[in-house]
């Protein structure tokens, strides 16, 4: 029976501290028959996913955010439940976690972070809700207050900034994603992430600063969508609960492990390409910042330096041509035989009506690029420049 999304909504954030009390997971706990049927409703919604080209495909990133993933997590629950991080492609805000243990990070939250203390963070976070089988006590929860909830799959809960991807989660991904779980259970993640944190000697300040830098990321640009911490009405009291933690470790004065380095040099091919996502989704700010961020990481990419040139032309208010035709300069500067920026002179110089420059940048463009995707779209600009 499938139902309205608005009751699996209230069924789903609801508080669900009075269910029965189960055992984490560790090397010896047994998969009770409901859950088993959790895990594989899991595994049929992740491979619709794994195999929807949404995933970001660099395996030297997944090896590292595993390698964190497997730091943070006591080896009796690895053992019990193999923690694997994956990543999907895509410039939202958001991770979640399935129950049997598989975790997904948008691109978009990765390229926001500073360093390793705030993956930890976030990895811990969602890493807790499955080895505190978070999923299997909210669904007999459920089952207990409706009595009719008779298995996991319900209709899709749609959310705008899940963009092409609500159109793979099933019921599981969906309400993973979108409504997070109770309060309580989500504060339960905050702190024994925080623990984890802790016991591996990551500076605990980084998991606030990562939800405040977020946080005002999106107000400052008025944009409505999910991300791990910022899901649910109670974030104040949240954040209160964290800093009371915080308060009582050492971590938390500033004496942990951060890591920056490391993180940005496993981070910046993902940095500038989720930058481009930006871009193809409207939103010429934050495609700025994730390309001025990676310019800091590499200062003389002539990729980087054409993107800036791309989102200024794109965006085309009053001075962006001329900035975005500087930006395009400097890639070639840097890179003389890189093909594109050569394309978008020659498209701003086209604009401009001046037709004899906008054919030198085209034919330029084609000669160092021939086989190119766009060449049929390039050579019809070289007809109407004769």
């Amino acid at each position: 029976m499938r139902y309205s999304p608005l009751i699996l909504m209230l069924c789903f954030v609801a508080s669900c501290s009075s269910s029965k009390p189960l055992p984490l997971i560790t090397e010896d706990f047994r998969v009770e028959d409901d859950e088993k049927r959790l895990w594989q409703r899991a595994a049929e919604e992740q491979k619709v996913l794994n195999e929807s080209g949404l995933l970001y495909e660099n395996e030297e990133l997944t090896d590292y955010l595993n390698q964190i993933a497997r730091r943070l997590q006591p080896p009796g629950a690895m053992e019990g439940i193999p923690i694997r991080i994956m990543v999907i492609e895509s410039p939202y805000l958001n991770a979640f976690a399935f129950p049997n243990g598989v975790v997904y990070v948008h691109t978009g939250i990765l390229a926001r972070m500073d360093n390793e203390a705030q993956l930890a963070a976030l990895l811990g976070h969602e890493m807790t809700h499955c080895t505190h089988r978070h999923a299997l006590r909210t669904l007999r929860y459920v089952k207990s207050k409706t009595g009719f909830f008779d298995d996991t799959q319900g209709p899709l809960i749609r959310f705008g900034g899940l963009g092409d991807l609500a159109n793979l989660l099933g019921s599981l991904g969906s309400r993973s994603a979108v409504n997070g779980y109770s309060r309580d259970f989500e504060t339960e993640a905050d702190l024994v992430g925080l623990r984890l944190m802790a016991k591996a000697g990551y500076d605990l300040n980084e998991a606030l600063k990562l939800f405040e830098h977020l946080r005002g990321e999106l107000e400052g640009e008025k944009i409505i969508e999910p991300f791990f911490f910022g899901t649910h009405p109670k974030v104040q009291a949240r954040v209160e609960n964290c800093e009371n933690f915080i308060g009582t470790h050492d971590q938390g004065k500033g004496a942990g492990i951060k890591n920056a380095d490391i993180f940005l040099e496993k981070m910046q091919k993902l940095i500038l390409d989720n930058a481009w996502l930006d871009l193809k989704a409207g939103r010429f700010f934050t495609a700025q910042r994730g390309a001025e961020k990676f310019l800091m990481i590499k200062p003389d990419d002539a990729r980087a330096y054409y993107l800036m040139g791309e989102i200024y032309r794109q965006r085309g208010k009053a001075y962006d041509i001329k900035k975005a035709k500087l930006y395009y300069e400097k890639a070639i500067s840097i890179d003389p035989s890189y093909a594109n920026p050569y394309k978008a002179i020659g498209l701003i110089h086209y604009k401009d009506g001046n037709k004899a420059l906008a054919k030198r940048s085209f034919e330029l463009c084609l000669s160092l690029s021939p086989q190119r995707a766009d060449k049929m779209y390039i050579i019809g600009y070289l007809k109407q420049c004769n």
